[in-house]
This record gives C-alpha cells, structure tokens and sequence, in this order.
C-alpha cells in the first residue's frame, strides 16, 4: 500500500501507553484505575488466512486506530500486544486487571487455537473480555451453529455437508443456485467471487479449486440466499444485552455480473471492487422483521454461550424469508468493521463501542 509499516507492528514489539507511571496518573493527569492488555493477532509470523500470508498495510492501519482509541481512553494503562512470542509469559508474570481478547486470529495465527488464548487466561484466573473456549470452539463449526439454530426453530438455509474426502466425487445436483464455503473458517476464507455456483458444471470447477486451496478442510453446499443481507450487533449479559441498530449490506455498487456476497475479496484484497464497492447502512426491515432478528440473536447468544458482545449474520432467501448465516463470537472489532459501524448508527463514536466492550466484561466480572 506504498509505505512500510510502522517499525511497532514490523517488529512485533508491543506498544504501551503511558508508560509504567510510578506516579499513579497517566500523561493526561487522571489516576490509573485499571491496567488492562490488548491481544490481536500475531503481526510478526505468518497468518494462512491472508493474502500473501502476512497482515497488510490496510490491516495494520485499523490496528493502528485501535490501538490510538485505547490510549485515549483516561485513567487505562492499556499495552497492546501484537507479537504472541512474551504473551504466555507477559500474563503470567504481571498482572492485568482485565484482557480485552482481539485475538480472532487464534495463538500464533492457527485459527484452531483461538480457544487457547481465553482458555489460558482462564487457567490463570485473569478476567477478559468476550466470549469463553467452548463458544469459540462450537461456533466454529458452521454446520453445529445452523444445527443449534434449526432445533430452535430459527429459519436456516437448506444445506449439505461435505466431508473433504468426498469433494472429488459429482457434485450435488441441486438446488441451484448454491453457495459453497468451508464449514470451519473464519474472514470469508474459502469463499470467492465464484463462490456461488448455478450448475453442477460451476460446482466441480470451483470444488476442484477448494481441494487444492484448502486442503483437508470439510465444505458446506449451502442454498445461495438471494435477497438483502443484514447484521444483528449484540452488547451485554444475561437480561441486559443491547442490540445496536441492525446494519444492511448494500451490494449495489458492484459492477455487473459479480455475485453479492461478501466474499474473501471483500475482508483481504483492497484493490477488489468487492472492497471499494460494497456499502453498509442502517437496515430497511419492517418493525417485526428487525424485532424478530434481535430475537433470534438474543437466543442464540444465550444458547451458544456468547459473552459480552457479538454478531449475527442473516440474509432473505428467494422465498422472503429472512434465515441465518452465521454467528460470529469474536466479530471484527475495527473501526471500519460492522460491530463499529452499527454502533455509529445509534450515534456512538469508536472509542464508546470500545469502552462499552470494557464495560460490559468488568461488569460481568465484578470490576469495580
């Protein structure tokens, strides 16, 4: 993106602001009530999910803003750690009052260990933010989510599972159009542009690319939802979880003929149109419509043991109704990110959504 990354995030040394203040205030001449570290992924090794393996230059600005925004925040000592080499070390040995877990790349960047971050804290007794190892792990599996939620009687997609070790057989026969994607994978991973598929033609040409990209990974072929998109945004605990105003995704800036969708190109590649042409904004939802969804995200928030926060993604199907997606333990939190961006239509600022994350986890917490 034409300039390098800071040496903070090239180097992978953690940044902390204020300092160790043996004063008791920070620069800006508040009391220290609360030390709190920050984990995301791990900007210093190699992140498979990305283009090219490694965090670019987009990435590390949003990370940047993150980062700024906490430093912000008065009366926090706030450290920021973007290299996982001293993290099992650094919580060990000082003690945080709370762990803000942004960490939705997993340790070290394997998706697979994303569990073992707050599933460390936990061993060592350290309060963090977010949702606990057994959501994280379950919801995971898309295939589990759609399972929990079509026993709740939460409208799903029709869908089909299939084992890696089958993906070279014929592909279904229908229904067209349908989507395929991974059942485990987070960032829109193993879902392109030619994601959607009208042909069981269309079907093994892309299932040939998915075995040799993903290797070992189970796909879904998955009834392709033709209709409007939406985010449910989710902030609280038990009886007192707020739902942020509901998010649309606007798809019509796309030039002709690509499919809507928010494909891999969509979170990783920044000269994609599906990165500059698709819009968020407030949802065009009858009153029951958005009541409904905010139910049905409630419960399943309840139901899959989310925490603090979280989102939920829905679309209309060719038959009007309104079905789920996924759910989304550990959403993007950047400023640019749907969990920010449905904050700012209720008229909160980035730095409130991150307060409110802090909040919300103290308060479950017990911290004062």
């Amino acid at each position: 993106m034409g300039h390098a990354p800071h040496a903070r995030f090239a180097t992978g040394v953690h940044r902390q602001y204020n300092g160790h203040h043996t004063t008791g205030v920070d620069e800006g001449g508040f009391e220290i009530d609360m030390k709190i570290l920050v984990i995301t992924g791990d900007h210093t090794v190699e992140d498979p999910e990305k283009v090219g393996g490694r965090y670019n230059e987009a990435d590390l600005g949003v990370h940047r803003v993150m980062e700024d925004t906490f430093a912000s925040m008065p009366g926090v000592e706030c450290t920021v750690l973007a290299d996982h080499g001293p993290l099992l070390d650094m919580v060990r040995e000082t003690r945080f009052d709370l762990v803000v877990n942004f960490c939705d790349t997993g340790f070290r960047n394997r998706i697979v260990l994303e569990p073992h971050v707050p599933a460390y804290l936990e061993l060592l007794g350290i309060p963090y933010t977010g949702s606990p190892p057994a959501a994280l792990a379950m919801v995971y599996d898309k295939a589990v989510v759609r399972l929990v939620a079509e026993d709740m009687r939460i409208p799903v997609p029709e869908q089909m599972y299939l084992p890696f070790e089958t993906l070279s057989a014929p592909p279904p026969q229908g229904p067209y159009p349908a989507l395929i994607k991974p059942n485990r994978a987070d960032g829109s991973l193993g879902i392109t542009k030619d994601a959607v598929v009208r042909s069981p033609e269309e079907a093994r040409a892309y299932l040939d690319w998915y075995i040799a990209a993903l290797p070992g990974r189970d796909a879904l072929f998955q009834e392709y939802l033709t209709g409007t998109e939406y985010g449910v945004g989710l902030i609280g605990n038990g009886d007192e979880i707020e739902a942020l105003p509901l998010l649309e995704v606007d798809f019509s800036g796309l030039p002709e003929g690509l499919n809507p969708i928010l494909s891999y190109e969509s979170k990783a590649m920044p000269d994609s149109p599906y990165w500059t042409d698709i819009r968020y904004k407030p949802a065009e939802v009858t009153e029951d419509e958005a009541a409904e969804l905010i139910n049905h995200s409630h419960r399943l928030f309840k139901r899959l043991g989310l925490r603090d926060y979280g989102r939920f993604d829905f679309r209309r199907g060719r038959d009007g109704i309104i079905k789920l997606m996924e759910a989304n333990t550990n959403p993007a939190w950047g400023y640019d990110a749907k969990l920010a961006l449905m904050a700012g239509f209720a008229g909160r600022t980035y730095a409130q959504l991150l307060q409110a994350i802090v909040d919300t986890a103290c308060k479950r917490c017990g911290i004062a």
